[in-house]
């Protein structure tokens, strides 16, 4: 039954009449009010630079010789360009269609049922069948960790999007129940987009998220649990006068989406943001409220000139000393603050750390040299649309990200099913960089593994490649660790060449130290591989910077399937050994370097690297230094993930 007293007092409501144009009018008229003087429309934050250049704020103005074989395998048909139809940008959202095909055959690589069910993942969070996207509200409640998601439950593309839902005890075995929230209202009959939880002191729960209109445009809406006895919140309530936000005068109502969770201030106030652009700016704006039905607008947590339009921003505190994660509202000397944003234009996640000052609502970057969507890269592959929840059980934050694919949308519709979650990860301050966030993948993920294999003190000689030996190697957990011959170190020359993981020709491009590291998902003959590797640069001044990366461009002989090589310079410290940690899952690869300063995930397709063929490698392109490597491989069991029953 519903809740008799859900959250805080509710004002009346609009009425089943009321459309987006009305409400924008009466929201005009309340704006007019408050913001009189110096906030008459259109509302004019300047945008501005300092003496170094960085300082911004935003302005609301309504303008317009190789040894080792790595080489790519050949194609057997001469390929033509594919161009499959863009999806999601005419409603208003991100592409959600995989439009940037290079060299794709007009009728696709001829991928059989066997290869393309080899595809799906064992033990990565994917729902039952069709589309699936951003992640959305995820929480802990009564004991069940809750997930919900972006889900077409008619078909294996984008559209008619709800929430699906599914619950874990552990983060890796779930059930998926009915559907939480649906399009059936003007204010989100057109999509119900990405939203946030808040749990409230009174342990009551307010989910607010974006819902495109009868009108499609974007307004943001606020939906709680018919009943907070239910552990499994199983029924939803929409608030009857929804939309309680559309987008302010100046701001595109085509780009207002994606609340976050929200934090309690000094004022006894609530506060939340949501991704804009004023221009080509991308900015999170501020809302404030009481009551989480009516919000002020008091201005922009941050903006970033040329980063575009800033969707699923993401905000929240870390510890500077300690190894726990913090409720969403801790503030003080011992936090810093994060803000990530999910960027529109290139379609990577972005953060920077710095300062927050709950006392004006902004937030100021550590070094504005590397500020949000300039600098460091969340994940440097396919990853997207991130959000971050507090375990308050086990005292952590998680976070959840969309993996997208990267084949053809006609082979998703072939295989009923299109996209994934990556396994969810613990984030913490790098307390020893204090520039970077360490993602790791959660503890519960190791209670899927099997046999355990130890390889110890291996030397891999400049242009060799050595096969490791295993019962299997589709589904893996690897560690391991690399250490460069030292004198080869001190002894190679420097370099002015700038090295770049996307540009200076992957895994088969051979320098002085580099590169060296892994061969995933790979055939006995390399025709197909996927290559996790570092790469050592010695620089001018004697100086060595590590890069490390994926080189998917031989990963599969399809060739309508993107194969992309990923990654970026990684921090490696006095002292530290070279360090990844591979999660490999069928089509997935997750890689984290460094103890996750660095993280990669990539999609990829091989045909012939599948099931029983698959093969691991070790390998060392470098050219003057030998490489010793020690590792610990284990088998992964699959997770129980499947529809709930009331036996559970």
């Amino acid at each position: 039954m519903a809740d008799t007293s859900p959250l805080l007092p509710f004002s009346h409501s609009l009425g089943p009449g009321s459309t987006y144009s009305s409400i924008r009018w009466r929201s005009k008229k309340v704006l007019l009010l408050v913001f009189s003087g110096l906030f008459l429309v259109p509302l004019i934050v300047s945008i501005a630079s300092n003496v170094n250049g960085f300082k911004q704020h935003v302005q609301y103005l309504q303008e317009d010789d190789q040894n080792v074989s790595l080489s790519p395998p050949k194609e057997t048909t001469k390929p033509q360009i594919l161009r499959p139809g863009s999806r999601g940008v005419s409603a208003g959202v991100s592409e959600k269609a995989n439009v940037n095909l290079k060299g794709a055959q007009e009728k696709g690589y001829p991928q059989n049922d066997s290869m393309l069910s080899w595809q799906r993942t064992s033990f990565h969070f994917q729902p039952e069948k069709n589309w699936m996207n951003d992640p959305n509200g995820p929480l802990y409640y009564k004991g069940w960790y809750h997930f919900f998601y972006q889900h077409n439950p008619h078909a294996a593309v984008w559209g008619d999007i709800v929430w699906g839902h599914a619950v874990s005890r552990d983060l890796i075995n779930w059930f998926h129940l009915p559907l939480a929230i649906v399009a059936d209202e003007w204010f989100d009959i057109n999509g119900v987009w990405t939203g946030s939880a808040t749990i409230l002191p009174n342990g009551k729960i307010v989910m607010l998220y974006t819902g495109s209109t009868n009108e499609s445009v974007q307004v943001q809406n606020l939906a709680y649990p018919a009943d907070h006895d239910d552990p499994l919140l199983l029924k939803w309530v929409k608030y009857s006068g929804n939309p309680v936000l559309v987008s302010p005068p100046g701001i595109d109502p085509n780009d207002f989406r994606d609340p976050t969770t929200a934090w309690y201030t000094s004022e006894g106030k609530w506060r939340i943001t949501i991704g804009s652009k004023a221009n080509n700016t991308g900015i999170a704006l501020v809302y404030d409220t009481e009551d989480f039905i009516n919000f002020k607008l008091s201005g922009v947590l941050h903006g970033v000139p040329g980063t575009g339009m800033w969707e699923c921003v993401d905000f929240y505190p870390v510890s500077k000393t300690g190894q726990n994660g913090l409720d969403t509202s801790a503030n003080g000397p011992h936090v810093k603050h994060v803000v990530k944003t999910s960027l529109d234009d290139v379609r990577k996640d972005s953060y920077a750390l710095g300062t927050y000052d709950d006392k004006t609502g902004k937030w100021c970057p550590d070094n504005p040299e590397i500020d949000v969507g300039i600098g460091i890269m969340l994940d440097y592959g396919m990853f997207y649309a991130s959000k971050t929840f507090y375990d308050q059980d086990k005292g952590r934050r998680v976070l959840w990200g969309w993996v997208a694919e990267s084949d053809t949308e006609a082979d998703d519709v072939k295989k009923g099913w299109a996209s994934l979650q990556g396994i969810p990860r613990t984030i913490l301050l790098d307390t020893k960089t204090c520039s970077n966030l360490l993602q790791w993948p959660v503890e519960e993920v190791e209670r899927l593994r099997l046999k355990g294999k130890e390889f110890n003190n291996i030397e891999v000689k400049t242009g060799s490649v050595m096969p490791l030996e295993l019962d299997g190697a589709t589904q893996l957990d690897i560690a391991a660790e690399f250490e460069l011959d030292k004198k080869a170190l001190e002894s190679t020359a420097e370099s002015s060449v700038d090295y770049s993981c996307s540009t200076s020709g992957g895994a088969a491009q051979r320098g002085a130290l580099g590169p060296f590291g892994l061969l995933v998902l790979a055939d006995d003959s390399l025709a197909e591989h996927t290559s996790v590797y570092f790469y050592v640069a010695k620089g001018n001044n004697g100086t060595h910077k590590t890069f490390f990366c994926t080189d998917q461009s031989r990963s599969s002989v399809a060739n309508d399937v993107k194969k992309e090589i990923y990654g970026s310079y990684v921090p490696v410290l006095e002292g530290e050994k070279l360090s990844v940690r591979i999660l490999v899952d069928h089509s997935i690869v997750e890689s984290f370097a460094q103890g996750g300063r660095t993280v990669i995930t990539s999609r990829v397709y091989p045909t012939r690297a599948i099931y029983g063929a698959a093969r691991l490698f070790l390998f060392n392109n470098a050219i003057e230094a030998t490489v010793t490597s020690s590792l610990k491989i284990w088998q992964m069991n699959s997770a129980f993930i499947r529809p709930y029953s009331n036996e559970q």
